[in-house]
Protein backbone atom coordinates (compact mmCIF):
# COMPACT_ATOMS: atom_id res chain seq x y z
CA UNK A 1 0.00 0.00 0.00
CA UNK A 2 1.17 3.50 -1.12
CA UNK A 3 2.76 5.63 2.11
CA UNK A 4 1.02 8.58 3.38
CA UNK A 5 2.17 10.84 1.03
CA UNK A 6 0.71 8.87 -1.45
CA UNK A 7 3.93 7.86 -3.20
CA UNK A 8 5.42 4.36 -2.95
CA UNK A 9 8.64 4.05 -0.63
CA UNK A 10 11.66 5.04 -2.50
CA UNK A 11 13.30 1.91 -4.11
CA UNK A 12 16.81 1.56 -6.52
CA UNK A 13 16.94 -0.07 -9.83
CA UNK A 14 18.22 -3.55 -9.99
CA UNK A 15 19.21 -3.10 -13.70
CA UNK A 16 20.26 0.16 -15.86
CA UNK A 17 22.06 0.79 -18.61
CA UNK A 18 22.71 2.19 -22.29
CA UNK A 19 21.11 1.81 -25.45
CA UNK A 20 22.94 2.75 -28.88
CA UNK A 21 19.93 3.97 -31.15
CA UNK A 22 21.73 4.86 -33.65
CA UNK A 23 22.47 8.23 -35.08
CA UNK A 24 25.40 8.97 -32.27
CA UNK A 25 23.19 8.38 -29.59
CA UNK A 26 23.03 6.31 -26.58
CA UNK A 27 20.07 6.17 -24.04
CA UNK A 28 20.54 5.81 -20.20
CA UNK A 29 17.90 3.34 -18.88
CA UNK A 30 16.83 1.45 -15.91
CA UNK A 31 14.53 -0.90 -14.11
CA UNK A 32 13.36 -0.99 -11.12
CA UNK A 33 10.52 -2.80 -9.22
CA UNK A 34 9.30 -6.30 -9.90
CA UNK A 35 11.23 -8.22 -12.54
CA UNK A 36 7.98 -10.15 -13.08
CA UNK A 37 5.92 -7.31 -12.87
CA UNK A 38 4.05 -5.69 -15.29
CA UNK A 39 6.33 -3.25 -17.63
CA UNK A 40 5.08 0.35 -17.69
CA UNK A 41 7.07 2.51 -19.47
CA UNK A 42 7.71 6.14 -17.94
CA UNK A 43 8.37 9.13 -20.63
CA UNK A 44 9.57 12.39 -18.84
CA UNK A 45 8.31 15.73 -19.55
CA UNK A 46 10.25 18.99 -20.91
CA UNK A 47 10.93 18.05 -23.45
CA UNK A 48 14.95 17.59 -21.73
CA UNK A 49 14.24 17.63 -17.89
CA UNK A 50 15.23 13.88 -17.95
CA UNK A 51 13.94 11.04 -15.55
CA UNK A 52 13.68 11.39 -12.03
CA UNK A 53 14.34 8.56 -9.25
CA UNK A 54 10.48 10.28 -7.76
CA UNK A 55 9.00 8.83 -10.93
CA UNK A 56 9.95 5.44 -9.31
CA UNK A 57 7.38 5.80 -6.41
CA UNK A 58 4.58 6.33 -8.13
CA UNK A 59 3.92 2.71 -9.31
CA UNK A 60 3.73 -0.41 -6.48
CA UNK A 61 7.17 -1.77 -6.76
CA UNK A 62 5.46 -5.31 -5.78
CA UNK A 63 4.10 -5.28 -8.99
CA UNK A 64 5.25 -3.51 -11.60
CA UNK A 65 8.38 -3.66 -13.39
CA UNK A 66 8.97 0.21 -14.07
CA UNK A 67 10.82 1.20 -17.25
CA UNK A 68 12.49 4.84 -17.05
CA UNK A 69 14.96 6.31 -19.41
CA UNK A 70 16.64 9.69 -20.07
CA UNK A 71 15.07 11.21 -23.67
CA UNK A 72 17.41 11.63 -26.52
CA UNK A 73 20.60 14.87 -25.61
CA UNK A 74 18.93 14.58 -22.31
CA UNK A 75 20.03 13.43 -18.75
CA UNK A 76 22.26 10.58 -18.77
CA UNK A 77 22.13 10.10 -22.03
CA UNK A 78 24.60 11.39 -24.46
CA UNK A 79 25.50 13.44 -26.47
CA UNK A 80 24.34 15.73 -23.91
CA UNK A 81 22.35 18.89 -25.30
CA UNK A 82 24.33 21.03 -22.81
CA UNK A 83 26.97 21.14 -25.46
CA UNK A 84 26.70 24.06 -27.88
CA UNK A 85 28.75 22.12 -30.45
CA UNK A 86 25.87 19.14 -29.75
CA UNK A 87 23.62 18.64 -33.42
CA UNK A 88 20.51 18.16 -32.46
CA UNK A 89 18.91 17.45 -36.22
CA UNK A 90 18.86 13.67 -35.10
CA UNK A 91 16.35 14.73 -32.37
CA UNK A 92 12.65 14.93 -33.46
CA UNK A 93 9.62 13.21 -32.05
CA UNK A 94 10.38 10.31 -34.46
CA UNK A 95 13.15 9.79 -33.46
CA UNK A 96 11.91 9.28 -29.73
CA UNK A 97 9.19 7.18 -30.75
CA UNK A 98 11.49 4.72 -32.78
CA UNK A 99 14.02 5.17 -29.60
CA UNK A 100 10.90 3.71 -27.18
CA UNK A 101 10.36 0.75 -29.52
CA UNK A 102 14.19 0.08 -29.34
CA UNK A 103 14.33 -0.33 -25.88
CA UNK A 104 11.45 -2.10 -25.64
CA UNK A 105 12.78 -4.72 -27.52
CA UNK A 106 16.27 -4.05 -25.59
CA UNK A 107 14.52 -5.35 -22.71
CA UNK A 108 12.18 -8.19 -24.24
CA UNK A 109 9.15 -6.64 -23.23
CA UNK A 110 6.24 -7.89 -25.31
CA UNK A 111 3.70 -5.29 -24.15
CA UNK A 112 3.67 -2.16 -21.88
CA UNK A 113 1.40 0.54 -20.11
CA UNK A 114 2.81 3.62 -20.97
CA UNK A 115 2.56 6.52 -18.31
CA UNK A 116 3.55 10.31 -19.39
CA UNK A 117 3.20 13.63 -17.70
CA UNK A 118 3.41 17.11 -19.75
CA UNK A 119 5.48 16.56 -22.97
CA UNK A 120 5.11 12.78 -21.70
CA UNK A 121 1.90 13.06 -23.03
CA UNK A 122 2.62 14.39 -26.38
CA UNK A 123 5.42 11.93 -27.06
CA UNK A 124 2.71 8.79 -25.13
CA UNK A 125 0.09 9.69 -27.58
CA UNK A 126 2.69 9.71 -30.42
CA UNK A 127 3.87 6.15 -29.35
CA UNK A 128 0.80 4.51 -28.94
CA UNK A 129 -0.71 6.15 -32.14
CA UNK A 130 2.28 4.56 -34.32
CA UNK A 131 2.97 1.18 -32.09
CA UNK A 132 -0.70 0.54 -31.03
CA UNK A 133 -0.09 -3.15 -30.33
CA UNK A 134 2.32 -2.67 -27.81
CA UNK A 135 0.21 -0.66 -25.53
CA UNK A 136 -2.00 -1.97 -23.07
CA UNK A 137 -3.29 1.15 -21.26
CA UNK A 138 -1.92 4.89 -21.24
CA UNK A 139 -2.03 6.89 -18.18
CA UNK A 140 -1.45 10.60 -19.11
CA UNK A 141 -1.04 13.49 -16.62
CA UNK A 142 -0.85 17.47 -17.27
CA UNK A 143 -2.50 16.44 -20.93
CA UNK A 144 -0.16 18.36 -24.02
CA UNK A 145 -0.46 17.27 -27.75
CA UNK A 146 1.73 19.46 -28.73
CA UNK A 147 0.34 21.51 -31.50
CA UNK A 148 1.72 25.24 -33.01
CA UNK A 149 -1.89 26.51 -31.36
CA UNK A 150 -1.05 25.55 -27.46
CA UNK A 151 2.78 26.44 -27.94
CA UNK A 152 1.47 29.82 -29.21
CA UNK A 153 -0.41 29.77 -26.14
CA UNK A 154 2.48 29.61 -23.91
CA UNK A 155 4.97 31.37 -25.75
CA UNK A 156 2.78 34.86 -26.39
CA UNK A 157 -1.30 34.58 -25.50
CA UNK A 158 0.02 33.81 -22.10
CA UNK A 159 1.40 37.61 -21.85
CA UNK A 160 -2.23 38.50 -21.16
CA UNK A 161 -2.21 36.35 -17.56
CA UNK A 162 1.45 37.43 -16.45
CA UNK A 163 2.41 40.34 -18.18
CA UNK A 164 4.96 41.59 -16.39
CA UNK A 165 6.90 38.24 -16.25
CA UNK A 166 6.35 38.13 -20.20
CA UNK A 167 8.17 41.38 -20.93
CA UNK A 168 10.75 40.31 -18.93
CA UNK A 169 10.74 37.04 -21.09
CA UNK A 170 9.84 38.74 -24.24
CA UNK A 171 12.82 41.23 -23.82
CA UNK A 172 15.21 38.60 -23.58
CA UNK A 173 15.51 38.22 -27.63
CA UNK A 174 16.77 41.14 -30.00
CA UNK A 175 14.01 43.31 -30.77
CA UNK A 176 13.65 42.59 -34.12
CA UNK A 177 12.91 39.34 -32.91
CA UNK A 178 10.46 40.39 -30.45
CA UNK A 179 7.06 40.04 -32.70
CA UNK A 180 8.15 36.49 -34.56
CA UNK A 181 8.40 33.16 -32.82
CA UNK A 182 10.08 33.91 -29.69
CA UNK A 183 10.94 29.12 -29.28
CA UNK A 184 13.03 30.25 -32.41
CA UNK A 185 15.08 33.54 -31.09
CA UNK A 186 15.31 31.97 -27.85
CA UNK A 187 16.82 29.02 -29.74
CA UNK A 188 19.20 30.88 -31.98
CA UNK A 189 21.01 32.51 -28.34
CA UNK A 190 21.24 29.03 -26.84
CA UNK A 191 23.32 28.19 -29.53
CA UNK A 192 25.59 31.67 -29.09
CA UNK A 193 29.16 31.02 -29.59
CA UNK A 194 29.47 33.43 -26.17
CA UNK A 195 28.61 30.97 -23.28
CA UNK A 196 27.37 33.87 -20.96
CA UNK A 197 24.64 34.62 -23.51
CA UNK A 198 23.33 30.85 -23.55
CA UNK A 199 23.33 31.12 -19.61
CA UNK A 200 21.42 34.52 -19.66
CA UNK A 201 18.71 32.84 -22.63
CA UNK A 202 18.57 29.47 -20.35
CA UNK A 203 17.85 31.28 -17.30
CA UNK A 204 15.26 33.93 -18.71
CA UNK A 205 13.07 30.85 -20.83
CA UNK A 206 13.32 28.66 -17.32
CA UNK A 207 12.07 31.19 -15.23
CA UNK A 208 8.81 31.73 -17.78
CA UNK A 209 8.13 28.27 -17.56
CA UNK A 210 8.25 28.20 -14.04
CA UNK A 211 5.94 31.24 -13.98
CA UNK A 212 2.94 29.70 -16.62
CA UNK A 213 3.27 26.61 -14.22
CA UNK A 214 2.97 28.51 -11.03
CA UNK A 215 -0.95 28.98 -10.75
CA UNK A 216 -1.68 26.26 -8.28
CA UNK A 217 -1.54 27.46 -4.50
CA UNK A 218 1.80 24.99 -4.02
CA UNK A 219 3.41 25.79 -6.71
CA UNK A 220 7.23 26.37 -6.01
CA UNK A 221 9.97 27.45 -8.42
CA UNK A 222 11.59 24.72 -10.26
CA UNK A 223 13.74 25.58 -13.08
CA UNK A 224 15.11 28.62 -12.47
CA UNK A 225 16.51 27.41 -9.66
CA UNK A 226 18.69 24.34 -10.90
CA UNK A 227 21.33 23.63 -12.34
CA UNK A 228 22.74 25.92 -15.04
CA UNK A 229 23.75 22.92 -17.10
CA UNK A 230 20.20 21.18 -16.69
CA UNK A 231 18.80 24.50 -17.48
CA UNK A 232 20.65 25.04 -20.88
CA UNK A 233 19.64 21.19 -21.44
CA UNK A 234 15.89 21.98 -20.90
CA UNK A 235 15.61 25.34 -22.80
CA UNK A 236 17.64 23.91 -25.94
CA UNK A 237 15.34 21.21 -26.39
CA UNK A 238 12.21 22.55 -25.90
CA UNK A 239 12.90 25.38 -28.37
CA UNK A 240 14.37 23.32 -30.89
CA UNK A 241 10.46 21.27 -30.22
CA UNK A 242 8.49 24.20 -29.87
CA UNK A 243 10.09 25.88 -33.13
CA UNK A 244 9.24 23.22 -35.04
CA UNK A 245 5.73 22.46 -33.98
CA UNK A 246 7.22 19.54 -32.35
CA UNK A 247 7.30 17.63 -34.83
CA UNK A 248 4.00 16.79 -36.04
CA UNK A 249 1.51 17.98 -38.11
CA UNK A 250 -1.01 20.61 -36.50
CA UNK A 251 -4.00 18.59 -34.98
CA UNK A 252 -2.05 15.54 -35.54
CA UNK A 253 -2.85 13.47 -32.60
CA UNK A 254 -6.51 14.79 -32.31
CA UNK A 255 -6.76 13.54 -35.63
CA UNK A 256 -5.46 10.00 -35.55
CA UNK A 257 -7.15 9.65 -32.18
CA UNK A 258 -9.34 6.20 -33.84
CA UNK A 259 -5.86 4.35 -33.51
CA UNK A 260 -6.30 4.60 -29.81
CA UNK A 261 -9.91 3.14 -29.95
CA UNK A 262 -9.78 -0.35 -27.32
CA UNK A 263 -6.84 0.74 -25.42
CA UNK A 264 -7.82 1.56 -21.95
CA UNK A 265 -6.63 5.37 -20.47
CA UNK A 266 -6.70 7.84 -17.61
CA UNK A 267 -5.94 11.34 -18.41
CA UNK A 268 -5.65 13.46 -15.18
CA UNK A 269 -5.61 17.41 -15.60
CA UNK A 270 -5.49 20.02 -13.25
CA UNK A 271 -8.61 22.66 -13.30
CA UNK A 272 -5.85 25.80 -12.83
CA UNK A 273 -3.28 24.46 -15.23
CA UNK A 274 -2.68 27.87 -17.15
CA UNK A 275 0.20 26.18 -18.94
CA UNK A 276 -2.29 23.18 -20.47
CA UNK A 277 -5.99 24.87 -20.59
CA UNK A 278 -8.44 22.18 -19.61
CA UNK A 279 -9.73 22.29 -22.97
CA UNK A 280 -6.74 20.36 -24.35
CA UNK A 281 -7.52 17.57 -22.41
CA UNK A 282 -11.26 17.99 -22.50
CA UNK A 283 -10.94 17.54 -26.61
CA UNK A 284 -9.15 14.68 -26.73
CA UNK A 285 -11.14 12.85 -24.18
CA UNK A 286 -14.22 13.48 -25.96
CA UNK A 287 -12.55 12.35 -29.31
CA UNK A 288 -11.32 9.38 -27.42
CA UNK A 289 -14.22 6.64 -26.36
CA UNK A 290 -13.06 4.45 -23.12
CA UNK A 291 -11.06 7.33 -22.17
CA UNK A 292 -11.45 8.84 -18.36
CA UNK A 293 -10.66 12.61 -17.59
CA UNK A 294 -9.80 13.01 -13.91
CA UNK A 295 -10.19 16.86 -13.47
CA UNK A 296 -7.95 18.06 -10.21
CA UNK A 297 -9.78 21.19 -8.47
CA UNK A 298 -6.90 21.39 -6.16
CA UNK A 299 -3.93 21.42 -8.73
CA UNK A 300 -2.30 23.15 -11.87
CA UNK A 301 0.29 21.79 -14.35
CA UNK A 302 1.24 19.62 -11.01
CA UNK A 303 1.02 19.37 -7.04
CA UNK A 304 -1.74 18.86 -5.31
CA UNK A 305 -3.57 15.89 -5.56
CA UNK A 306 -1.84 14.95 -8.97
CA UNK A 307 -0.01 12.35 -7.56
CA UNK A 308 -2.51 10.57 -5.78
CA UNK A 309 -4.68 10.65 -8.60
CA UNK A 310 -1.71 9.05 -11.25
CA UNK A 311 -1.15 6.43 -8.38
CA UNK A 312 -4.92 5.71 -7.94
CA UNK A 313 -4.90 5.00 -12.18
CA UNK A 314 -1.64 2.78 -11.96
CA UNK A 315 -2.92 0.47 -8.96
CA UNK A 316 -5.77 0.25 -10.53
CA UNK A 317 -4.17 -1.07 -14.03
CA UNK A 318 -1.36 -2.74 -11.96
CA UNK A 319 -4.49 -5.74 -11.36
CA UNK A 320 -4.17 -6.90 -15.32
CA UNK A 321 -1.33 -8.61 -15.64
CA UNK A 322 0.11 -8.66 -19.09
CA UNK A 323 0.79 -12.14 -20.85
CA UNK A 324 3.42 -12.67 -23.72
CA UNK A 325 0.92 -13.93 -26.00
CA UNK A 326 -2.13 -11.62 -25.05
CA UNK A 327 -3.48 -10.35 -28.14
CA UNK A 328 -2.96 -6.78 -28.70
CA UNK A 329 -6.66 -5.88 -28.40
CA UNK A 330 -9.39 -7.87 -26.28
CA UNK A 331 -11.95 -9.89 -28.36
CA UNK A 332 -15.55 -8.59 -27.73
CA UNK A 333 -16.41 -11.87 -25.73
CA UNK A 334 -13.55 -11.92 -23.31
CA UNK A 335 -12.91 -8.05 -22.71
CA UNK A 336 -13.22 -6.77 -19.63
CA UNK A 337 -15.33 -3.88 -19.04
CA UNK A 338 -14.84 -0.13 -20.13
CA UNK A 339 -13.46 1.92 -17.64
CA UNK A 340 -16.24 4.25 -16.80
CA UNK A 341 -15.73 7.90 -18.14
CA UNK A 342 -15.79 10.59 -15.51
CA UNK A 343 -15.42 13.79 -15.50
CA UNK A 344 -15.88 16.41 -12.13
CA UNK A 345 -15.81 19.31 -14.46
Amino acid sequence: MASDDARYPPIEPYESGMVDVGDGHSLYWEVSGNPGGKPVVVLHGGPGTGSFPGMRSLFDPERYRVVLFDQRNSGRSIPSAADPVVDLSANTTQHLVEDIEALRCHLGITRWLVWGRSWGVTLALAYAQAHPEQVTELVLAAITKGDRRDTDWITRDMGRVFPREWERFRDGVPVSERDGDLSAAYGRLLHDPDPEIRAEAAHRWCEWEDTHISLAPDATPFLSIADPEFQLTFARLVTHYWSNGCFLDEGQLLRDIERLHGIPAVLIHGRYDASSPLGIAWSLHRAWPGSELVVLDDTGHNGGSMTTAIIAATDRFAQSQVLDNAPAFPSEADASPPLAQRTSS
